[in-house]
């Protein structure tokens, strides 16, 4: 029984009182205010004077009762809360499960150090998503504040005490430290095995009909509710917690997708939309629009156009600007055998921007689809100070080849001209291929051999790899980085034995590395006879060549073949060989590098076909 417990009769009133659970006192007998009230009414006349003395003294015992009944009430209480706040903390304040009532604060730390200690080692079993994994407290960088769980349970005396004067004790929450680093980098973690980006709804094109993407939603973890999670399944020695992850909603539902896709995205490559600039009115078809456009989430729920103009006025720019008005970019030409900085020139552009709001304002229109473009400054992008730091100043190297009149010669000389003048930043890799593009007849390529299989074949722009041999000798003479080059797979005796390659489209290519801090300029000349490639830029090495004999010799075989499209090849031996390039400085060797090549025999072809080029 808890409290006190009371009960009432007419003669008197009994009170028992308790202190502790089990602990009871001797009841105490109160007269009841009822008689005293029958005594105040009684009538004082004649012989009643004896009467109301009589009442009065009674009175006067029984206030004199109650009064110490209520003194000894007092000090009883009083007693029981000086024994229940005895020490630093209240009896029955408990923290971690530890009762450290009426104890010292010297006497209660080791006790709650150790029941913290306890509880941090044990590991919690984490929910994060559909998985679940035990993590320790110290991971998440959790820990008990054990200092300040202790003041709190001292603030606390006057409640715990009360709560003791009623049987029931106090539970001090203890106070959790978070190690917020340790606590992102865990979240970090559980939130890359869960998030996943919402995807809003898109619509792009194939050629000029449109696709869309479906929205759909995504999930995040909540790091704040998550932490808080940890936090207090520690603090009340929970066994395990669960992560908070919230769904992520895509702002374009399905049906607004559907409506665009029937729509806008239809109207807006249904015709061309029409660019007025520079005296020039210049179509952008269907086509081309549908290439520079897309549709993307507004914000608000919907699809809005998003028109990209700088991919729209690739190779049409030039025909919205006047020449005299263009900016013009610097360039490095060779002057009188040396090079030489072209200035650049600042001037007026195409304003893209704006060229872009405009564009998304009236394709989705069926009429009205004319824009008129606005210029405004616009800088070169390859300014005069820009070429002067390349520091392409002096000659890095050079080789050249000849050959007799053939129609690969053709094809040589081609790719020399559309390579001549290309200039390769610091950290650039060149690709021939990727520069060139594909050999075809539109740009002055012819049919001429080339080997393929071991044998040769005639195709559009054959005998090049003449051109990637020369190249080749040029980067190794210049101390360029080598990225890729493939021999011949026989040898070819116009080449140096070792240092040659051939190129085809779209493999192999050919690709080299500009891995100096300068530029480089390659600079081409052809003849009749013969080509030469030569680098200019910033000399760093002297570069050498030594060969080994060659070795591993293989002999050649014979075959007659009697096709129409046969072309006879002379023969030649397998072998292999090794080539070093040597750097040096200042006649110093400083580092070397190996090129070992397998060249296999070369058959000897006999073309018996009367129709037969042999």
């Amino acid at each position: 029984m808890k409290g006190a417990a009371r009960t009432v009769g007419r003669e008197s009133t009994r009170v028992t009182r308790y202190d502790r659970p089990g602990q009871e006192h001797e009841p105490v007998l109160r007269p009841h205010m009822g008689d005293l009230r029958s005594a105040e009414a009684t009538v004082l006349t004649g012989v009643q004077v004896k009467q109301s003395k009589l009442g009065a003294a009674r009175r006067n015992r029984a206030m004199i009762a109650v009064a110490v009944v209520t003194a000894l009430d007092i000090g009883v209480v009083a007693l029981g809360f000086a024994a229940a706040t005895a020490g630093d903390y209240a009896r029955g304040t408990r923290v971690l499960g530890v009762d450290i009532g009426g104890m010292t604060t010297p006497q209660a730390r080791p006790l709650v150090e150790r029941a913290a200690a306890e509880r941090t080692a044990r590991k919690l079993s984490v929910t994060v998503g559909t998985k679940r994994v035990q993590v320790a407290p110290t991971t998440a960088g959790l820990s008990f504040d054990v200092d300040g769980t202790l003041a709190d349970a001292r603030a606390d005396r006057g409640v715990a005490s009360l709560l003791q004067g009623l049987g029931d004790g106090l539970d001090v929450p203890p106070r959790v430290r978070a190690d917020q680093a340790r606590m992102g980098e865990l979240l970090e973690t559980a939130a890359s095995r869960v998030d996943r980006d919402k995807v809003e709804a898109l619509i792009a094109y194939r050629g000029t009909r449109p696709r869309a993407r479906a929205p759909r939603p995504g999930r995040a973890l909540d790091h704040k509710a998550s932490a808080a999670a940890l936090r207090t399944a520690l603090a009340t020695g929970a066994s395990s917690a669960n992560l908070v992850v919230k769904t992520v909603h895509p702002t374009v539902s399905v049906a607004a997708l559907r409506a665009a896709l029937a729509g806008p995205a239809r109207t807006a490559v249904a015709s061309p939309v029409m660019l007025r600039g520079g005296g020039h009115t210049v179509e952008l078809s269907p086509a081309r629009v549908a290439a520079a456009l897309r549709f993307t989430a507004d914000g608000r729920g919907g699809l809005k156009p998003v028109f990209d103009a700088e991919k729209a006025l690739k190779g049409l720019e030039d025909r919205l600007v006047k020449d005299s008005v263009a900016p013009r970019d610097a360039r490095i030409e060779l002057v009188g055998g040396e090079p030489k900085v072209i200035p650049s020139r600042n001037g007026k552009g195409v304003d893209r921007k704006a060229l872009a709001t405009a564009v998304e304002k009236v394709v989705t229109k069926r009429s009205g689809r004319v824009v008129s473009v606005e210029l405004i400054p616009r800088k070169a992008s390859f300014s005069t100070a820009d070429a002067k730091k390349l520091g392409v100043e002096e000659k890095l190297g050079s080789f050249t080849t000849n050959y007799t009149p053939a129609p690969r010669v053709t094809n040589i000389r081609t790719i020399a001209r559309i390579l001549d003048g290309h200039l390769v930043k610091p950290g650039e890799t060149f690709s021939l291929n990727g520069v060139v593009g594909k050999r075809d007849k539109a740009r002055g390529f012819v049919e001429a051999p080339m080997i393929l299989n071991g044998r040769y074949v005639d195709d559009v722009g054959g005998g090049v790899s003449q051109f990637a041999t020369t190249m080749f000798n040029a980067v190794f003479f210049s101390g360029m980085q080598d990225v890729q080059h493939t021999p011949h797979s026989f040898y070819i005796s116009r080449y140096p034995a070792g240092r040659e390659s051939t190129v085809s489209y779209p493999q192999p290519d050919f690709r080299w590395k500009n891995n100096s801090p300068h530029g480089v300029l390659v600079d081409t000349h052809s003849t009749d006879s013969g080509l030469t490639v030569t680098f200019w830029g910033t000399k760093r090495y002297d570069i050498e060549s030594q060969s080994s004999k060659p070795y591993d010799i293989k002999n050649f075989k014979s075959i007659d073949d009697n096709d129409k499209d046969c072309i006879p090849m002379p023969g030649a031996k397998g072998f292999t060989i090794k080539v070093w390039r040597i750097f040096k400085n200042d006649g110093a060797e400083v580092k070397r590098e190996e090129f070992r090549t397998v060249y296999q025999p070369e058959p000897k072809v006999t073309c018996t076909h009367k129709a037969a080029g042999g």
